[in-house]
């Protein structure tokens, strides 16, 4: 598997078909993903809510390839996560999967410029490639000037977007983002996500994006809402 496969694979970033999921909890099977399908098409930005404990983290775990689902089909750029053992799955989430999370989890020790080169260079890719990408990719989230800081030395919109440039690293096709203005006053969120949004639309990606925040949801192309463990269109 290449990166030119994964980029030329189909028009969807992501698909998801009947997935199901199910735990036990004392004794008890609770069914958290009862048969959910759902598409994210590249260039295109999902929201998906629902009340806390609706399984949203779950759903975003099993199309990140965290998780693997009870039964239904995962594809990632055109390519059956079904079908891939461990390595497999794991070589598909680095090369075509980036995640962004509410918490940034940048590494203090490195600055904003190494956080965004170290998945490059576990990918292999050599440390003066890596370090040039890393640039770019902080131009891209006007950070340029902040490359040499240490994330301590940066503010929490100025975190989560270096998160962003490292979510971009290895070029994904899907963005998966849980909760990613969370911790972000709204004037702060509203920047964040403005980024996402210009970056789906610019670098040929497909963003699912799990959020409390009902109008940041409700700019986004579509609305999805888990309930019951099963997607429901509000808007598309």
């Amino acid at each position: 598997m290449n990166d030119n496969t994964l980029r030329t694979s189909g028009e969807f970033a992501l698909e998801l078909d009947g997935v199901r999921r199910t735990f036990t909890q004392a004794g008890e099977k609770l069914d958290v993903l009862r048969g959910c399908s759902l598409t994210v098409a590249v260039g295109e930005t999902v929201a998906l809510i629902g009340p806390s404990g609706s399984g949203k983290s779950t759903l975003l775990h099993t199309a990140g390839l965290l998780e693997r689902p009870d039964s239904g089909q995962v594809r990632v750029a055109g390519r059956d996560a079904g079908t891939l053992d461990d390595t497999g799955r794991t070589a598909l989430r680095r090369q075509a999967i980036g995640f962004v999370y509410q918490f940034h989890h940048l590494l203090p020790e490195f600055s904003a410029r190494e956080n965004v080169m170290l998945p490059q260079m576990i990918a292999g890719v050599a440390a003066p490639e890596a370090a040039r990408r890393a640039d770019d990719l902080l131009a891209l989230v006007d950070l340029s000037r902040r490359a040499d800081h240490r994330p301590a030395r940066l503010s929490g919109g100025e975190q989560q977007r270096v998160a962003i440039a490292r979510a971009l690293a290895n070029r994904p096709r899907i963005l998966i983002a849980d909760e990613p203005t969370g911790n972000l006053d709204p004037h702060t969120a509203e920047h964040v996500f403005a980024v996402l949004r210009e970056l789906v639309r610019t670098q040929s990606l497909g963003l699912l994006m799990a959020t409390h925040n009902h109008d940041l949801a409700q700019s986004m192309d579509r609305v999805c809402e888990l309930r019951d463990g099963a997607i429901h269109s509000l808007r598309a």
